[in-house]
Order: C-alpha cells, then structure tokens, then sequence
C-alpha cells in the first residue's frame, strides 16, 4: 500500500496550546474575544467586485500522485488521486485549485490579529518567509511541503504555517502557531472562497465547528482542530468580519449568507493568546461534490492526523509521495552538480515542473499555476491565467523533464497532444488542420486559437526525441506519425485557411500568424528555427514509417526555409549599430525597407529595423545555424548592447548577471509612469515588459554551443558559463526557491510592491518555462552539449 496507515488522533495533533496560553479575562482588553451579536443571515449581497491575488508565489504545491499504465486513477501505487493544488505569496495561502488544475476554489486565507495596539493582517502589516519542511542533509528540498512565517512589523505577534495536501483525500492541511511577542494577541482566520473559479455566486455557512462555502455542486468546508471561539461569514465591502473587526472586536456574528451568493469571506476567532505564549491548533479544507463529501474529507485528514498526512505527502517509510518521485529522477544528482548552489534550485525545480501537471488529464503541462497580475484581474468570470496548455510551454517542461530523467511524464505529454490538435472534427473548426490551438484547458476546451507555427513544430520534435530515446516504441511512433505527426509537418508545409472562432486568416509557412510572444506576424527567426527542427525531424519519423515521399517533401521544405532565413529576416541596413543583425521579426520578406510592426500592448508600430530580440539564439539552440555563423555573431552585439534607451534596450545586467528582456519596446509588464500593473485602466503606452530570467538560461547554451564548436570546451569556458549563467538563473529565484516570468529592471516607478532590481515582478511565479529551461542548462552542462540540439538538423545545415 501506498500510505501509512497509522493513524494519531486529532486531540494530540490539532491542539497544542503553550502552558497559560489562555488569558483570564477580568475586563476587556482591545482584541479579546468578546460576545458578538447573532445575526442569521448577512446583509450586502452581493458584495464588491472581486479579484484574485498576488501572481509572485513564493510557494506552490501538490501531492505526488503515480501514474496507472499512463494514466492517472484511483487504486494504484499512490491509492486515491488527490486533486488539489494550492499556492502561497505574501506569507498566505492564495489560489488553491480543487478538480482539474485551473478550477481555483479559494482566492485567499490569512490572519488578522488583534492586539493592544490596533488590527494587523497578514501581508499588508507583516514580512514573510518561505522555507521547505522537508529537505535532505544538503537543505534540498525533497517535497512541497512549506513552513510559512509572518512577522508582524511592529514585533507583536508571529504566525508560523505549515502547508501541504493530504495525498489520500480531497483535502488541504494547514498546521498554525501563533506566537504572542510583545503584545497579548486575538488572531481572527479569514477564508475568502472563490468557489468554480469565480468570486461571484458563493454562499456560505460559518458555525464555531466548521466553516462551508459552496457554489453550484462544488464545496468546500474548513474544519478546526477545535471549535472557534465565535465565527461569522459576511459580503465583502458590506458585511465582512475584517471590516466588522476594524476596532479588535466582532460585533455581529453573520451565520450564512441566505439564499444570495455574492463575493464573500468567512472568519473564525481563536482564543487571545498571552505575551510570550503561543498556540498551534491545525486546521483542513475538504473539498467535494457535496457538503458531505467536503466535510468527510476535512475530517479523514484530521482524524489521521498531522504526522501521519505529512509523511504520507513526503513518502517517507512504506508510503509513496514525493521522496519516491524525487528518487527516480536518476539524472538530479549530476545535474545538481552543475548548480553553483548546492542543487537547491535543481531540487524545487524537478518539484514544481511536476506539481504543475493536471491530475485528470495525465501529460496536461501547464505554463504556471498563477494568474498574472491576479490582484488587480476581475474574477467576475472564470479564468484559466496560465493555468492552461500552451504547446510551446508545454515542449519546454516535457523536454526538461525529460532532462531529469523522468520518462513516465513525457511520454504522457506526448501522449496527451492530440487533445490539443486541430482536426476536422474539433468543435466548430470549418478550417485547415493539422496546427495545434494556441492556447486551451487541460481538458482540451478552446481559449485562443491563433496560429503560431513554433507550437505546431514542437510537438514534432519532443516526438522525435522520446522516440530516438527509446521511450516511444516503433509501432506508437508509426502510429503517432500517421495521427498526429504527418498532419502537423503538412501543416508546416501547405499552411492553409483558418476557420475556427474569429480566425478565418490563411497562413503560408514559414510566416506565422503569431511568433513566440503571441503579439506579431510575420517571418520570425526563433519560429523558422522552431519549423526547419520540426520538418527535419518529422522527415526522419516519416521514412521509419515507409513514407519517403513525404519525408522528402519536408526536407525539401525545410532546406528552403532555412536557405532563406537571412534573406527574410538580417537587415544589412538597419539603424542600429552597424546596420546587420537580425530583427526581432518582419511582416514581408524584406528585412531592409523598414515597415513598421504591429502594435501590442499599447506600443506603438515601430519600423522593423528599431526592434531586436534574443529569437535568433534559437537558431543556433536546434543546430540550424552554427554558433559561429556570420549573422549569428553580427547580432550579438546590438543585442548586448546597454546604452541603447530604455525603450529599445534588450539586456540590463542585474544581480551581476546578464538578463534580458523579451525585445525592445515591450510592453506586457508594469506602467513606469503611475506603477500600476499590466492593463490597469485599459492599455496605456507606459507598460513596460521587464527582464525574463530564462533568456539568461537561452543564453548560457548558446554560449555552451559556441564554445563546443571546435568540438570539446575547455574546464575553464565551462566554469565561465557556470559562473555566469546558472549562478544568474538562481540569483533570481525567490525565498521559495521559485522562478519567475519577469523580474524588476530597475526602470520607472517601483509600484507599490517597492521592487530592487532582479526580483520577480506580480507577473507570475512559478514559470515552468523559467524553471525549465534551468534543468535543461544543468544537463546540457552535464552532457557538454546542448540538450535542444537536434542532430539531423545540425548535421544539414550547421556544418
């Protein structure tokens, strides 16, 4: 069996109060728990606007579930599939997920406390850290499991979490110690739901045993340790218990929200808790279908006990979990010995590629479990953020899975494409086929459908890499060839007319609807390298499978785009520099007259030749170009270059290292005027997109492929790209050891999170790209080679 089966009962392991702990309370003091009004039914639906949280997660987490014959389902090695995700920023719980990975139930829970000195609430009021509570002798965290603190700024109280899910239930366990400092505190729990996914439509029932909100068929229940001293649940902005708590006192204890559902947030007091004393009481959200169902989760987790559900979740003794995952990854150790930090980071990095995996839909690979900005994103509507597939994300986290030597996952991933595949009969397509959506739910429910050529050559290409690994057979390549591969390389080949929701464009590769960032098209070097790597290795899987005509075809194909890539795209008058470099991307075939680009983000349409980016890198990435190739090393220079202005300016040193930002002229980040964030008061042309630390990871292996040319490196090149570029990758990891998608360029207003420069930005955090792309530059300093190098294509044009 998976888990251990001892069981430690809830009195010992729910309430552990410190000795005197209790005040006598002979008058009231401001925060005692004092006897509030009892009212049924709470005023105000359906309450403010709501929104989610803070995107920059310092903690994200999951159970290790283990597949069976590929899938995931109840019975195997791991028992029953837990199916609850949760995350942690400012030293609180945020977004935690219940069914399939975007279906967020719960927006926030944190704590007010009451002390002699006025309110002071979690986040706001305090300063947090984010440790591991399980790690080995090195400090390598071996699960996602996190100890928590909040420090209170003025030196009164300090809350201490324990968080992690109950592997054998739909269930998530936090254990609370709140030490009293310097004052005699109260602390107040305050849940705010967001139940399927939305912070509207919720009601909500609060009693001193258990706390329940619900929308539609999906609840959610919180049951204590032992009962609140009182609890209320109200409509934020109208009847909510931290406005009611504004003076330290509850005055009126709402019991339910009737019959109207609205933006709602729930409480429950604890008892005042004496200076220099402390209480710890454990507390579990149980989710289910019913009430029932939510609360007999809640209470299995808390009957088994907090000892006994954290060593289930770690796999320690007979039970699987995470330790069992982690030692399967046979490649880790020596990967880790390319880290210049002990392997910290490789650690949290193998934990959070596979946290961010759907348990329904096994292979789903999200982009990250956070929805960017999500403080200031309405929550009115269902949304996904980045808790969705994205093809190209997706080939990213398989190929660097796959780096750990973990086989199971993207064998599953490759598995799980066809889900995401344009067909004949794809719900409302009257179109071309063969392309993969841009972006969809992890059960294949469309979102964006434009066509960006890159994700429709690199499900090809992780094809072709499992297959040449061994880890896809012969016969489910053929078969994979037949019904997935060959109608994604014609696809690359022929393009075709669209006709599915808006898009009725027609496309005719290699130019692209859509390059990597999703905002221009036109002829892209980053999606012409993704293309001429797919083509070529979709040549190689068609001959195995007995068609050499079409093999030939793609070849064919491929030579001619690769053979025209300078043609299209290396301006030899450009404004910059000395005129040759290629740019970021051109809408026509001629790189040198100057034609503006698309705007996005609110950025002005500059002419072609002002806007450079790191795309090039990738040609060099997939062996289509030579790291020493003439327009190769003719870029290099504008992109590098630090005195261009900020508008323009691609690389910004920070931390000591080199970090880049997606292209000049960026605009998907903060306003550098007022510091609002991305898209707050509509588009504004002061957006600006910040640095993205996987391009530090893009550029250590295009300087690893270059100083392979000569076909070994020397100990001393190796050392410098370690020094440089892996210790640069985790200069920007958070306290929770997490990667982010942009961090804080130094340029502008500083926003109300007072950013330094080289710290993630509320983008969005964990970024399984970020964390990718760090594993694949361990092993490809491992291996001495570049992990991405595909060598039927360099073997064709990078001699």
């Amino acid at each position: 069996m998976r888990r251990l089966t001892s069981i430690l009962m809830a009195g010992s392991a729910a309430l552990a109060l410190s000795a005197c702990a209790l005040l006598p309370q002979p008058m009231r003091m401001q925060g005692a728990v004092s006897v509030p009004a009892d009212v049924a039914i709470a005023p105000g639906a359906p309450g403010d606007q709501p929104t989610w949280v803070n995107a920059a997660k310092t903690g994200a987490g999951s159970s290790y579930e283990a597949y069976v014959d590929g899938r995931y389902q109840d019975g195997g090695p791991t028992g029953v599939v837990s199916r609850v995700w949760f995350s942690i920023a400012d030293g609180v719980l945020t977004e935690t997920m219940y069914g399939l990975i975007h279906e967020a139930q719960i927006k926030q829970l944190r704590f007010a406390v009451a002390t002699e000195s006025g309110l002071a609430v979690e986040g706001p009021d305090t300063t947090d850290r984010t440790e591991y509570l399980h790690t080995d002798a090195q400090g390598r965290p071996l699960s996602p499991a996190y100890r928590v603190t909040t420090t209170d700024r003025n030196g009164r109280f300090e809350i201490e979490k324990h968080v992690f899910t109950d592997p054998d239930r739909q269930a998530l366990m936090m254990r609370v110690t709140v030490r009293a400092l310097s004052s005699d505190v109260t602390p107040w729990l305050l849940l705010e739901p967001h139940v399927a996914n939305t912070g509207v439509g919720d009601r909500g029932e609060a009693r001193p045993e258990a706390l329940h909100a619900f929308e539609g068929d999906t609840h959610l229940l919180l049951r204590p340790g032992a009962p609140f001293e009182t609890a209320s649940v109200g409509f934020v902005g109208a009847s909510d218990p931290l406005a009611d708590l504004a003076d330290g006192d509850l005055d009126i204890a709402y019991r339910s929200t009737g019959d109207e559902g609205g933006n709602i947030m729930l409480a429950g007091g604890l008892p005042t808790i004496r200076a220099g004393e402390s209480l710890t009481r454990d507390f579990v959200i149980g989710f289910g279908e019913t009430r029932e169902g939510a609360e007999g989760a809640a209470d299995g987790a808390l009957a088994t006990g907090y000892e006994t559900v954290l060593a289930n979740f770690n796999g320690e003794g007979a039970a699987v979990g995470w330790e069992d995952y982690i030692a399967s990854l046979d490649q880790l150790p020596r990967l880790a010995e390319q880290s210049t930090d002990g392997g910290r980071l490789a650690y949290s990095s193998a934990l959070m590629l596979k946290v961010q995996e759907d348990r329904t839909y096994a292979g789903a690979l999200i982009a990250s479990l956070s929805n960017p900005w999500g403080d200031t994103v309405d929550a009115t509507n269902p949304s996904t953020g980045y808790k969705a597939v994205w093809p190209r994300d997706f080939y990213q986290v398989a190929m660097a899975m796959l780096a750990l030597g973990d086989t199971e996952t993207p064998l599953a991933a490759f598995r799980y494409l066809p889900q995401v595949q344009v067909r004949a009969e794809t719900p409302g397509n009257t179109g071309a086929t063969g392309w993969f959506l841009q972006k969809t739910w992890v059960d294949g429910t469309i979102e964006w459908v434009a066509v960006q050529l890159d994700q429709t050559a690199m499900p090809i290409m992780l094809g072709w890499r499992l297959w040449k690994d061994g880890v896809v057979s012969d016969a489910e390549m053929a078969r994979m060839y037949r019904d997935m591969i060959k109608p994604a390389a014609d696809f690359l080949v022929d393009g075709g007319t669209l006709g599915i929701l808006w898009n009725d464009r027609t496309v005719t590769p290699p130019w692209t609807q859509q390059e990597r960032w999703e905002e221009q098209e036109g002829y892209s070097p980053s999606t012409t390298a993704a293309v001429v790597a797919g083509l070529v290795t979709a040549a190689e899987i068609a001959r195995a499978s007995g068609d050499t005509a079409s093999a030939d075809r793609y070849l064919a194909t491929a030579d001619d785009y690769a053979s025209k890539i300078e043609s299209r795209m290396f301006t030899t008058n450009g404004s910059l520099g000395d005129g040759e470099y290629f740019v970021r991307i051109t809408r026509n075939e001629d790189p040198n007259d100057r034609a503006p680009i698309g705007e996005a983000n609110a950025q002005q349409g500059l002419p072609e030749d002002q806007i450079v980016d790191g795309g090039f890198l990738e040609l060099v990435r997939y062996g289509v170009r030579r790291a020493d190739a003439p327009s190769i090393l003719a870029t290099l220079p504008e992109y590098d270059d630090q005195t261009r202005e900020d508008r323009l300016r691609v690389r910004y040193d920070l931390n000591g290292f080199p970090a880049f930002r997606r292209y000049g002229n960026d605009g998907y980040g903060e306003n550098v005027e007022t510091g609002g964030s991305y898209g707050v008061g509509g588009m504004t042309p002061g957006q600006r997109g910040r640095v993205w630390p996987f391009f530090t990871g893009e550029r250590g292996h295009y300087e690893l492929a270059r100083a392979l040319q000569g076909g070994s490196a020397s100990p001393g090149e190796l050392a410098r790209i370690r020094d440089t570029y892996v210790a640069g990758m985790e200069s920007f990891a958070n306290g929770g050891l997490l990667l982010p998608e942009q961090v804080w360029d130094g340029v502008g207003n500083r926003t109300r999170f007072n950013y330094d420069p080289g710290q993630g930005t509320n983008s969005a955090t964990p970024l399984a790209w970020t964390h990718a792309e760090y594993i694949k530059l361990l092993r490809s300093l491992a291996d001495r080679q570049v992990w991405d190098r595909y060598a039927p294509v360099a073997e064709r044009y990078g001699r």
